[in-house]
Formats: C-alpha cells, structure tokens, sequence
C-alpha cells in the first residue's frame, strides 16, 4: 500500500482548488486584512504538515492515511515569549491541553498544535522537543484535536513527534494554505470534506488600527441545519452530496451507505468530531477579556447553524500579541500592558464573531472531495450548486477580479 502513495498524493493535489469563500461570490460583513488570514496579526506564524498515503480496505497500522498537523506561533518561531490567552469550552466532546495553566495565569507557552485525536501526545511531544531545542526549554503547549476516523486509520497512530517537528520547521507567514491539509487532512464539516480555514478582520478602536485573526479545523456539524450567508445551504443539498463508500473497495465503512455518482443515497453523520478555533489579534487584551473573546468565536460558528453537538468537541482558544512582557509565574516586574478599556472592546467581539465565520467556510470552500479508509467518500461542497443557492435567495456578490 505504500508504494502508492505517490501517485495518491498527485491524484488528490490536482482536484484541489485556490478559490475561497470570497472568490465565489460569498458576500460576508467586516473589512478583511490584506491576506484575509490569522497571519495578517503581525507575528504569526503557521506550519503544516500533511500524511496522504495508500488507499482501499483498512489495514490497521498501514492505511489508508489522511491526517496531519497544523501549528500556530503566536509570536513566531524565532520568538520564545509567551503570550496572554483565553479559553472557551462550548462542549467538552474532546481535548486541549495547557488548560490548567491558562485557567492559572493566562497564559499560551509557544507554538499551539492542533491535529487528529490520537495524536496529542505525540504532537505535545513534538512541540516540546522542538522548543527545548530551540528556546533551550521545553514548553508546556497548547495542542488539541479533532477525530478523523472515517477518511483516516486513526488506530494506526501514523502521527509521530517527528511530523509535529516538520510542521514547526514549515512555519511561516504569508498566505495559509486551506482545506485538506495538516490536522484538517482527514476532517469532515457539516457533512461535506473540511478541514482548515482562515480569515481576519481590522478594526479600529479610539484611531488605532487593530487585527483580529482565526484559524479553524473544522470537522463539525449537522448539514441539515448548515446556513452560509444566511442561505439554508444545507436543507437545499440535504439528499445530494451526502457521504458514502466505494462497494467496489469494501463492504462497509461504518455507518457510511453505498455511493452513487451524486451521492444522493449516502447518510449524513451526526453532528460530531469535534471544532478547534483559534483567534488571535494585536490589540492589548488581558486574559479575561480573552476568554470573552474565545466566547464570540463560538457565536461565528453558530451563525453557520450549529447548535454544538453531543458528540462534537467544541472549543475555543485565544490569544494576544501586544508587545511587553506577559505576568507569568516567574514575572517580578509589573505587567506594561495596558489593556483596551471594555467599554471600547466590541469591535474586537464582532471581529472574531465575523472572522470565525469566514474561517469555517473557507475550509468548505477549499476541502475538495476524498477517498479515504474502506473506500468511504465525503464530497467538497459544489461550488456551482452553491453559488446557484445563494443567488436563489439574494445572497450572491458580483465576483471582481
């Protein structure tokens, strides 16, 4: 099975596209930054690695492989210093690491991990042994995660420290790549391909500018319910599209039914597996005031129709990039933070709501259809059918170029 692994990787890479939500005409509120991405914050940086190997039956420990890992660095790679954080749980359904500490002092320590389930350990292994290399001591990170066992062998623990480290050694700035790659590689949102999305906005409080950023693994909820730009996306492709598997490379795949060409007889999956946002931004903020922040990420996402699972870990990370020296446990100056007054915050409130929103349906946009574990098949939103629903309801922008 490995030997095909070149070939696969070619095959997925040429059906992916560039085109983001805006690029197809998706009308969305707040003026973007320049990238329309988390590293329009001045500092950040992200790296990725994506695993793409094999494909047909499930052989435990061999493949298929569709998983990955994405890292944040809030003040980039060259950059130790931690910075203030804040954390929302909207539901429990999975796992983030550092929330102690965070809850304590409020504080992010170094690059934030975000990848599959079964590799939070190795991804905090990774970033550790990065950091102690590089920093000259081990950080305690922030990683979380989100499940990939439908596209993925998850069981087969293909994620090592050594992917989290190439990861860290790709971080960059510039423009985010999206969709099916590093820990969104084998997500799925609302019902159709997911993974990572990104989006910003700038704001001005008391004449300064300010940038707020976000970056989403989606891998989250319920298609039925699924609005975009107000548009019941998800009722109009409720019985097309739907997930499905190959009969031809299995005889069954989970809960998945047969595939059709158009996938008019798959099922849906419940509202599961789970959301990681991240928001990040310039502005001057203490750490209670970000996990107010963390709290609006979770409104952008509900303006998307999700009412947040049984089954789907939600949750919500935040951080602040202002110059000056955090409080942390071994701080012994005062903090020269000065923090926007919360009288003036709202704008970065709606920020994060707006930007969280874009975020997620970027990921749709740019995750396009995969095969995966047992021949299972989960499709990438159709662009033209999309596009041809939201001008049924008035919610389609003139694409300018």
């Amino acid at each position: 099975m490995r030997n095909a692994a070149p070939l696969l990787v070619l095959a997925l890479v040429a059906t992916q596209v560039s085109a983001r939500a805006r690029d197809l005409g998706i009308p969305f509120e707040g003026v973007p930054g320049r990238l329309n991405s988390i590293t329009d914050v001045g500092g950040v940086e992200i790296g990725q690695r994506t695993l793409i190997e094999g494909e047909g039956a499930l052989k435990v420990g061999v493949g298929p492989v569709r998983t990955g890992v994405t890292v944040i660095f809030p003040r980039g790679h060259a950059d130790p210093r931690p910075v203030y954080g804040g954390f929302f749980d909207l539901n429990g359904n999975g796992e983030m690491t550092g929330r102690s500490y965070l809850e304590d002092f409020g504080i992010v320590q170094g690059p934030i991990g975000i990848s599959d389930t079964n590799a939070i350990g190795q991804v905090y292994a990774g970033i550790q042994q990065w950091t102690s290399k590089h920093f000259g001591a081990a950080t305690w990170p922030v990683v979380a995660e989100t499940w990939s066992g439908y596209l993925n062998d998850i069981e087969g623990f293909h994620i090592t420290g050594e992917t989290a480290v190439a990861a860290l050694d790709n971080a960059k700035t510039g423009p985010v790549e999206e969709g099916s790659v590093g820990g969104g590689t084998g997500m799925v949102c609302f019902g159709f391909k997911g993974g990572i999305g990104t989006a910003s906005r700038v704001v001005s409080i008391e004449g300064k500018s300010y940038t707020v950023g976000v970056i989403v693994q989606c891998n989250t909820g319920d298609r039925k319910v699924l609005r975009i730009a107000g548009a019941p996306v998800g009722q109009a492709l409720a019985k097309r599209w739907l997930p499905c598997f190959d009969p031809k490379v299995a005889a069954s795949a989970g809960r998945l039914k047969p595939c059709t060409a158009d996938g008019s007889r798959g099922e849906t999956p419940p509202d599961q597996g789970s959301i990681i946002i991240v928001v990040g931004t310039d502005a001057p903020l203490m750490p209670e005031q970000l996990n107010r922040v963390a709290r609006r990420a979770a409104m952008g996402l509900a303006r998307l129709g999700s009412y947040s699972g049984n089954s789907s870990g939600d949750l919500m990370l935040s951080f602040s990039t202002a110059p000056g020296e955090v409080n942390h446990e071994d701080q012994d100056r005062p903090s020269p933070i000065t923090p926007i007054a919360n009288a003036r915050i709202d704008p970065i409130f709606e920020a994060a709501t707006q930007a969280t929103e874009e975020a997620i349906v970027n990921a749709l946009v740019a995750a396009r259809t995969m095969n995966g574990a047992n021949g299972a098949r989960f499709f990438g939103i159709p662009h033209d059918e999309l596009r041809a629903i939201l001008k049924r309801y008035n919610r389609l922008e003139s694409i300018t170029k």
